[in-house]
């Protein structure tokens, strides 16, 4: 079995759109990789640990920091 993952960040205009924008968003994703041949198995969260930046002589530093990404996950064979 062959995997690929691949980052999903919906978009929504809070004013225009509701959840099925999201869902229409997804759906679109999983019929492009359809197309060649991959199964969408499921959505998954990545929490990642952002590096801090010192800055330079630490004027402009930020702190790290923690982020969470989706990925979309697919399967072939």
């Amino acid at each position: 079995m062959e995997y690929k993952v691949v980052p999903f960040t919906a978009t929504l205009n809070q004013q225009k759109e509701t959840a099925a924008a999201v869902a229409t968003q997804l759906g679109n994703l999983i019929s492009k990789h359809a197309v060649d041949g991959w199964a969408y198995v499921r959505l998954e969260s990545v929490s990642t640990f952002v590096e801090p930046d010192n800055g330079c002589f630490g004027i402009g530093a930020k702190p790290g920091y923690m982020s969470a990404f989706q990925m979309a996950v697919f399967a072939k064979g």
